[in-house]
């Protein structure tokens, strides 16, 4: 096991950091079964680091930060259950490939896969598609290291309610060493990307949602424009690029370096947002492609930004959109980060934020190193109008007083919690502000 005392810890866009006393890597459970019974017997706080994604203050402490980088990869497949059973530090790329090595892939992804998998499953990680949940929702056994240094298996049939209240626990429950998921057969998609009028995109959204397997589209202010992403089930057997014109853009590291130049022009002349997004929507052609499910429906992050997210009821969605582009302009918000829109299927997870409802996720955006919080304050308003429960690794203003009336779970999850580790010794100061601690 790799130790490390004292060192700065950040997440991937350099808005979080911190400098707790100890980061450690154990490399089997064993190992990090030992450094929780020796932590919690020292009254340690302890917080587990997945890839750092997450936007929001959830991993720093001053005392014990475990990465669990080195415990990763698939340890056992149930054909006949379908079922792949992943250790929790695993990164959602590599699961995509090693599912594929055994024809194997999970039924849905968020568009972003630098996540562990147990990351993605605390926060409640969702994609897009009507007929299908967030990432927990394919999850059918979670083994937990909790406080006392103790494995506990839960499922829907062993330890139920531990179960509902792990699956987006935001790591406060105990380290989820081994995520056991129900799978499909590895299969292709046929992604098709358009350029569309945001008008005739929203006018549209329930029969998009119902005709594709996949459907979302990014908005970019201070344009009419959307680009849409359509994906359904094709019986193509081979990979193919079948329309992209600019040779360029298929290049990830051009695409990158073109958002990059765009937002450092934005940051040092904001004037310039509103023709920039002209320029931006634009170099967003159409495309037509198809490949294996985990390739097509993900890509990798650019420059880092800030980003709020919130999940709203489906039905709300159209008007939301509308409401967030009135307010952009009335108040000359300078913003070139697109505007996001995704759906989910509804959950009974307790802090699913898709919980018991059909699900609109809407997401802002705003480039690291310009000024973000008017314009979230101002979005954040008209989320909370449609009783939009925020994406628990994005940024939020939420506290405990309002999320408690947004999750009709909320005091069971917190009983959970408290039974579990009565200490409160996977909580940091932001976790028991959240959850009022």
């Amino acid at each position: 096991m790799r130790q490390i005392k004292p060192f700065q810890w950040k997440n991937w866009s350099g808005t979080v950091q911190c400098t707790p006393q100890v980061i450690a890597s154990p490399d089997n459970i064993d190992a990090l079964t030992k450094l929780v019974k020796a932590h919690n017997h020292q009254g340690h706080h302890i917080r587990v680091a997945g890839s750092g994604h997450s936007m929001v203050p959830l991993v720093p402490t001053s005392d014990v930060i475990i990465s669990l980088q080195r415990i990763q990869g698939i340890s056992a497949i149930d054909a006949e259950q379908s079922t792949a059973t992943v250790m929790g530090g695993t990164i959602l790329a590599r699961l995509g490939e090693e599912l594929l090595h055994y024809q194997l892939a999970q039924e849905n992804l968020g568009d972003i896969v630098v996540q562990s998998i147990a990351g993605a499953i605390s926060t409640g990680t969702h994609g897009t598609g009507i007929r299908f949940g967030n990432l927990s929702t394919q999850v059918v056994e979670l083994t937990l290291i909790t406080a006392t240094g103790e494995q506990l298996v839960c499922s829907p049939d062993q330890q139920p309610e531990i179960f509902q209240a792990a699956l987006v626990s935001l790591g406060t429950l105990g380290i989820i060493i081994k995520v056991k998921l129900r799978v499909v057969p590895a299969h292709y998609l046929h992604y098709q990307g358009r350029r569309m009028r945001l008008d005739d995109c929203l006018d549209n959204l329930e029969q998009y949602q119902q005709e594709y397997k996949h459907f979302g589209f990014y908005w970019y202010p201070h344009t009419p424009w959307v680009h849409a992403k359509f994906f359904q089930d094709t019986t193509a057997t081979a990979p193919q690029m079948i329309q992209m014109s600019n040779r360029h853009l298929r290049n990830p590291t051009f695409r990158r370096l073109l958002y990059w130049s765009f937002s450092e022009t934005c940051r040092h002349i904001p004037a310039l947002c509103t023709p920039i997004c002209g320029l931006l929507e634009k170099a967003l052609i159409d495309v037509e492609k198809i490949d294996y499910s985990h390739s097509v429906l993900t890509f990798t992050p650019g420059s880092p930004l800030h980003e709020m997210e919130y999940a709203l009821p489906a039905q709300c969605a159209r008007q939301t959109m509308r409401d967030i582009a009135q307010c952009i302009e009335r108040n000359q918000f300078k913003v070139h980060g697109p505007v996001q829109c995704r759906f989910g299927r509804a959950d009974d997870i307790w802090l699913s934020p898709a919980y018991q409802r059909e699900t609109a996720y809407i997401a802002v955006h705003m480039y690291h190193a310009m000024p973000y919080r008017p314009f979230f304050a101002a979005v954040e308003d008209i989320f909370k109008h449609y009783q939009g429960r925020p994406h628990w690794g994005k940024f939020h203003t939420q506290q405990a007083e309002q999320l408690a009336q947004l999750y009709p779970r909320w005091q069971d999850f917190q009983r959970i919690r408290t039974n579990l580790d009565p200490n409160g010794i996977f909580l940091n100061s932001y976790l028991k502000q959240l959850l009022a601690q």
